[in-house]
């Protein structure tokens, strides 16, 4: 088609719209995914996981990975929330990951650098408490509190 005049011109043996050419669309597009498709097929190709890669193997990949990462993501996040941070780093990650209970025992033996450790005190070694110890001192507070009278 030309643009310009908006006439249909004829190609070679009489072709109508011999100029135009569909744009190409990727996979990833097609399967509405924001991870490469052809790149994750390339890989599993490349790896020699098995003989043969069929066509809806890397899509499928991709489609699972897409989801972790936008699950490690927004746990992620809600961390950086919680600390009043607009930046991700990674102890944030880390957080994140350790507070879900599926991801923490996906990634259990995952260290993740400069993510630190949580936040936890053995209960064994808080100090303990006896029952009399606490309610004596409340009693004596309570006298302590009370001013004298007037004579």
């Amino acid at each position: 088609m030309d643009t310009a005049t908006g006439k249909i011109k004829k190609g070679a043996a009489g072709r109508k719209g011999g100029d135009l050419k569909k744009k190409p669309v990727s996979r990833s597009t097609r399967a509405g995914l924001q991870f490469p498709v052809g790149r994750i097929g390339r890989y599993l190709k490349k790896g020699r996981y098995s003989q043969r890669v069929g066509t809806g193997a890397p899509v499928y990949l991709a489609a699972v990975l897409e989801y972790l990462v936008a699950e490690v993501l927004e746990l992620a996040g809600n961390a950086a929330k919680d600390n009043k941070k607009n930046r991700i780093i990674p102890r944030h990650v880390l957080l994140g990951v350790r507070s879900d209970e599926e991801l923490g025992k996906l990634l259990a033996g995952v260290t993740i650098a400069q993510g630190g450790v949580l936040p936890s005190i053995n209960p064994a070694l808080l100090p303990k408490k006896n029952e009399k110890a606490a309610k004596e001192p409340a009693k004596s507070s309570a006298k302590a509190t009370k001013s004298p009278k007037k004579a």
